[in-house]
C-alpha cells in the first residue's frame, strides 16, 4: 500500500513536470504543454507547434530519435527568443548598477551647477557693486566664462586656460575704456580687437590671470575626470547589454532552454554545471572586462575621494571673484603705462564730445586715481566680508561629500560584476537546485558529469558545450577605453601631485614663482609677469594684411624691459610717466596709488 502510494505521488510529479510518463514508458510526449509554454512566452505564432508529436527529420539543434513536438520553424523562433531573453536577463542584472550611475550623474551635475551658479552670482555682484560703469557690458563675458567651465566639467573639448584667457580678452577693452580711460566713447570693432591683441601681449592683469588658470585647473580636473568616468560606465553597461551573440551561443542556449520542450518536458530545468558552461561560453568576452572594471572602480574611488576630501572645488570657484577683482585693480594701478603702450599700438581713441562742456570733463589721470581709490577701498571691504562658498541650511541639494560617499560605497560592491555575471544568470529559477533531476542537454539526469570550466576566454578551450572563437570586437574596444582611462587618470594624478604638491594650501593670489613651476600657462598665452611689455605693431600689421587668418599662431614679438628703461612715454591723456620708477617727487594721485598698493598686499 505504501509502495503503491509512493508510485502515485511520483506519477503526479512526473505529470506536473510535463514528463507524462514518457521517460518511464517510452510513450510519445504530449504537445499540449508545449503549445501552452510557447504561447505564454510569446515565442512565436501558435500555429508553428503541432498538435501531436511528429517524426521531424530536419531539426538542426534539438535532434532526438523519438517523435518530437518541435519543427524547424520552431527552432528558428527559439533562437530569436533566446537572444531576446538573454538581453532582458542582462538588462535586469544591470538595472540597479545603471540606475545608480545615471542617478549619480544627475546628482553630481546638479551639485556642480549649484556651485557654478553661486560663484557666477558672486562674480556678477562684484561688477554691480564695485565696477558699475562696466557691469552691464561685463555680464556676457562672465556668463560665457562659467558656461565654458561647466562644459569643461562635462567633458567638452575645451580647457580651463582657454576659458579664462578668453574671459580676460573680453574684459580688457571694458577695463581700459570704462576704468583706465573713462572718457573714451563706444569702441569700434577694430579698436576693440586691437585691445584684445594688446592684452595678450602686455598682460595688463599681471599674474592674477595665470593664478586663476592654475587654481581652477587643479580643482576642476577631478570633477571633469569623474564626469568622463560616469559616462564611460554607462557606455560599458549599454554595450554589454547589446553585445552580439554568436551562432554557437544561440544554438547552445536553445539546446539548454528549449530542446526539452520538444520532448514535452516544459518544466525541467538545466543542471547547474551545464548552465555555467553555456553561460560562461556565451559571456566569455564580457568576462574579459573584469580586470579593467576593477581598476575602473578604484579610479572612481580616487576621484570621488579627491572631490569629497576637501572643499578645494568650492574654494576655487569662490575665489574667481577675488581673482578678477585683484586683476582689475592691478590693471588700474598700471593704467598710465598701459595707456602709453596701447596708444603706440592702437592709436588714441576718440574722447567724449558734444553735449558735455569742457568744464565737466575730468582729466583721465584724475579719474583713474579717484576710481582706483574707490575700487580698492570697496575691494578691501569685500575681501574682509567674503565667506567661503558653503551651502545654506535651506539648500535641498545634497553636498558633494555625501553624494560621493554614497556612490562609491555602492560601486565598490560591483567590482566583481563582470566576473560573476554568468553565475548570476544561472542562479534562481533558471536551473534546478532542489531537485534530484535536471537537464544536461541530451536527457534528464540526476547530475551533470561533464567538466565545468571557469570564466574568461582562455578557459573556454575546454568548454564541452560550445566553441568560443575569440574576443568580441565591441568588448575589445571597451577594454581599450577602460585601460586608457585608468592609465590617463593615474598619469594625471602623478602629474598633478608633482606640480602642486609643494604649493602652500589656500585659495589666495599665489606666488609668481609657484606659477612658473606649474607649467599650466606659458608666455604665449598671456602669462608674463606684470613688468613685461611687448610691442604688438607687427601682429597688427600682419592682421591687417591677412584679416582672414585671425586664428593663425601669433608671430614672435620682441620684448622691451621697461623696468630698467629711462625713456619717457606719453599716455593717452598726454601725461608723462617716467620709466625708471625712481622719481624723487610723486604727484599726490600717484602717492595715493602707491600707498594703496602697499596696503593691498598687507595681511588683514
Amino acid at each position: 500500500m505504501a509502495a503503491g502510494g509512493s508510485r502515485a505521488v511520483l506519477g503526479l510529479w512526473l505529470l506536473a513536470a510535463g514528463l507524462c510518463g514518457a521517460v518511464a514508458a517510452g510513450r510519445s510526449p504530449s504537445c499540449h504543454e508545449v503549445r501552452t509554454a510557447f504561447q505564454l512566452r510569446q515565442i512565436g505564432p501558435l500555429k508553428l507547434v503541432p498538435d501531436v508529436p511528429t517524426a521531424e527529420s530536419d531539426l538542426q539543434i534539438c535532434q532526438h530519435r523519438a517523435p518530437t513536438c518541435c519543427t524547424k520553424k520552431m527552432e528558428e523562433s527559439y533562437q530569436a527568443a533566446v537572444r531576446r531573453e538573454r538581453t532582458q536577463s542582462i538588462q535586469a542584472l544591470n538595472f540597479e548598477l545603471k540606475y545608480m550611475i545615471v542617478g549619480h550623474i544627475t546628482a553630481f551635475q546638479e551639485a556642480f551647477e549649484s556651485l557654478l551658479r553661486f560663484a557666477e552670482n558672486r562674480t556678477s555682484t562684484l561688477f554691480e557693486t564695485a565696477y558699475r560703469p562696466m557691469a552691464k557690458e561685463a555680464a556676457e563675458p562672465v556668463k560665457e566664462l562659467f558656461t565654458d567651465i561647466s562644459l569643461y566639467i562635462l567633458g567638452a573639448e575645451t580647457t580651463v586656460e582657454s576659458a579664462v584667457l578668453r574671459f580676460f580678452d573680453s574684459l580688457f577693452p571694458l577695463v581700459y575704456s570704462r576704468l583706465i580711460n573713462p572718457g573714451i566713447t563706444d569702441l569700434s570693432e577694430d579698436y576693440t580687437e586691437c585691445l584684445r591683441l594688446t592684452r595678450q601681449d602686455i598682460n595688463p592683469f599681471g599674474h592674477y590671470s595665470k593664478n586663476m588658470v592654475t587654481e581652477l585647473s587643479k580643482s576642476l580636473w577631478a570633477s571633469r575626470m569623474l564626469s568622463q568616468a560616469l559616462s564611460l560606465g554607462i557606455e560599458v553597461i549599454n554595450t554589454t547589454e547589446h553585445a552580439a551573440m554568436s551562432r554557437e551561443c544561440s544554438r547552445a542556449l536553445v539546446k539548454m532552454q528549449y530542446c526539452p520542450h520538444c520532448q514535452g518536458l516544459t518544466l525541467i530545468r538545466p543542471c547547474v554545471g551545464y548552465c555555467l558552461n553555456v553561460m560562461r561560453g556565451c559571456l566569455a568576452s564580457v568576462a574579459e572586462l573584469d580586470t579593467q572594471w576593477r581598476l575602473f572602480i578604484s579610479t572612481l574611488e580616487s576621484l570621488t575621494n579627491a572631490i569629497a576630501a576637501s572643499q578645494e572645488l568650492e574654494m576655487a570657484l569662490s575665489g574667481i571673484r577675488s581673482s578678477i577683482n585683484e586683476a582689475i585693480l592691478h590693471a588700474q594701478l598700471n593704467g598710465p603705462q598701459l595707456s602709453a603702450t596701447v596708444d603706440k599700438v592702437c592709436g588714441q581713441p576718440k574722447q567724449q564730445e558734444g553735449n558735455l562742456s569742457s568744464a565737466s570733463i575730468v582729466p583721465v589721470k584724475e579719474v583713474t586715481g579717484t576710481q582706483t581709490f574707490v575700487m580698492a577701498h570697496t575691494s578691501l571691504n569685500n575681501k574682509r566680508s567674503s565667506l567661503p562658498l558653503k551651502a545654506s541650511k535651506n539648500d535641498k541639494s545634497r553636498s558633494l561629500k555625501k553624494i560621493s560617499r554614497e556612490f562609491i560605497s555602492y560601486m565598490k560592491r560591483s567590482q566583481t560584476f563582470y566576473a560573476s555575471i554568468a553565475e548570476r544568470l544561472c542562479d534562481g529559477d533558471l536551473v534546478m537546485r532542489d531537485s534530484s533531476t535536471c537537464w544536461n542537454g541530451e536527457d534528464v539526469v540526476e547530475s551533470y558529469t561533464s567538466r565545468v570550466v571557469s570564466n574568461g576566454l582562455k578557459a573556454q578551450v575546454n568548454n564541452p558545450e560550445l566553441k568560443v572563437r575569440g574576443l568580441d570586437p565591441l568588448i575589445n574596444n571597451l577594454i581599450d577605453k577602460l585601460q586608457h582611462f585608468n592609465q590617463l587618470d593615474a598619469e594625471k594624478a602623478k602629474l598633478k601631485l608633482k606640480r602642486w604638491g609643494p604649493r602652500d594650501a589656500g585659495s589666495g593670489g599665489g606666488r609668481s614663482e609657484d606659477m612658473e613651476s606649474s607649467g599650466d600657462c606659458d608666455d604665449e598665452d598671456g602669462c608674463q609677469g606684470s613688468g613685461d611689455r611687448v610691442h604688438t605693431a607687427d601682429i597688427l600689421k600682419e592682421k591687417k594684411a591677412h584679416p582672414e587668418n585671425r586664428n593663425e599662431p601669433k608671430p614672435t614679438v620682441k620684448k622691451i624691459d621697461t623696468t630698467t628703461s629711462r625713456s619717457t612715454v606719453k599716455s593717452s591723456s598726454k601725461h608723462s610717466v617716467t620709466g625708471n620708477g625712481s622719481s624723487p617727487a610723486l604727484s599726490p594721485s600717484l602717492a595715493v596709488l602707491a600707498a594703496l598698493a602697499v596696503l593691498w598686499h598687507c595681511p588683514l
